[in-house]
């Protein structure tokens, strides 16, 4: 009798806990300074250090992005120029006689 109330008692569903399974559920991540009354800015040195981490290197990339536009709008400009020069040459073959603005030829 007292075995087969065991073999029952093993074969139920584990619906009654008796212990406590909460997961606890935290404002913000660790240290991030979200909880406290300033928020992240008034965090602690590390988190400002990381912060400034953050900033500085979103500066770097942002310079480095706009040092290539850079580089490649100079690219273009000197495209440009080295096709002016060729129509300019070409023009000049003609004798001159290049299409003007405004004129179509019959």
């Amino acid at each position: 009798m007292f075995r087969t109330s065991v073999i029952k008692a093993a074969r139920l569903p584990a619906t009654t806990r008796y212990f406590s399974s909460s997961v606890r559920v935290f404002a913000g991540e660790t240290g991030s300074g979200s909880s406290r009354p300033g928020g992240s800015r008034s965090g602690d040195a590390f988190t400002k250090r990381e912060t400034a981490a953050e900033e500085m290197y979103i500066k770097q990339e942002e310079r480095a992005r706009l040092l290539a536009i850079r580089q490649k709008l100079q690219q273009q400009q000197k495209h440009i120029d080295e096709l002016t020069k060729h129509i300019d040459e070409v023009t000049k073959q003609e004798g001159g006689q290049g299409e003007q603005p405004g004129e179509s030829k019959p």
